[in-house]
């Protein structure tokens, strides 16, 4: 028997099976979140029926065939399909494709308002996208609160995080009404309002003038229509008082709620990229 690994798989050089016919040869191995443990080679998982169905009727995989696998906790894993049980299916552990990478020493939140039920699924998968790893429902007076499924929002960021190559998802918290969002945001944390209609500093400028704190950044997104007069009030309180809280614009243009939380993500998100890179190179140089 011939044994190539997910690394062959992907650069082409994946032998024909003959149960499949040869139709996969090329074509990267899926990549599938799985919350057994994954710690070594030879280990077997049995995955259930969805899995069984998913793999085997939709992308027509069968014994022989190579997936890659990833839990949160242990990195990526080329595993392969073993054998297929009438309501099961089982793997077998190969090698290790990926090592887990610590939590980022500085990490970004979402707090937004649900707005439309496709347009949170939207938020989500974007935010997954993006690298954030906590995302907080805020329960404001405008928001559709009817619209939080969590259930499903965390189907949308675990296919997100299959598609993107996240070793990890991101967590997705209870709502909060804005009151105990603001009383909770950890001191350490940096939080950026985004408001329409204000003459607030550019996030971008802040981003590039003030930097970030080690323990991480927030944004703050609000619904459709925007945050109430009394909501607008509650949070400068707040950034007057504690510093944590600071009001950001992001442009001149009124955005829709989905688009406001994308473009202030990619703003921030492109900013930590370049502080950890900077981060490792310098520990490269010293080594």
């Amino acid at each position: 028997m011939t044994t190539r690994n997910c690394r062959e798989e992907k650069a082409g050089a994946r032998p024909t099976n003959t149960k499949t016919g040869g139709r996969h040869e090329g074509r990267a191995p899926p990549r599938l979140f799985v919350t057994h443990p994954l710690d070594g080679p030879g280990r077997r998982l049995t995955v259930g029926e969805d899995m069984r169905h998913y793999l085997h009727h939709v992308l027509r995989r069968g014994p022989g065939d190579r997936v890659r696998l990833f839990n949160g906790r242990d990195g990526e894993w080329c595993a392969r399909i073993d054998s297929l049980e009438r309501r099961s299916l089982v793997l077998v552990l190969e090698d290790c494709l990926r090592a887990q990478r610590d939590d980022p020493a500085i990490d970004l939140w979402l707090a937004f308002a649900p707005v439309k039920r496709n347009a949170n699924e939207w938020i989500i998968e974007k935010a997954t996208e993006l690298g954030v790893m906590r995302l907080v429902p805020v329960i404001v007076r405008r928001g559709e609160t009817r619209r939080v499924n969590a259930q499903r929002w965390h189907a949308i960021a675990r296919e997100a995080a299959e598609q993107c190559e996240r070793l990890s998802l991101p967590e997705i918290a209870e709502p909060l009404v804005l009151d105990q969002l603001l009383a909770q945001w950890p001191q350490d944390r940096r939080l950026f309002a985004a408001r329409e209609r204000m003459a607030a500093p550019h996030l971008g400028e802040c981003l590039v003038h003030d930097g970030l704190p080690a323990g991480g950044a927030g944004l703050l997104v609000g619904p459709e229509g925007g945050f109430t007069h009394e909501e607008h009030a509650r949070m400068a309180e707040v950034e007057a008082e504690s510093g944590v809280l600071s009001t950001v614009s992001l442009g001149a243009r009124i955005l829709r709620a989905e688009t406001a939380a994308l473009a202030g993500l990619a703003l921030i998100a492109a900013r930590l990229d370049c502080e950890i890179r900077s981060c490792e190179e310098g520990a490269d140089q010293t080594q």
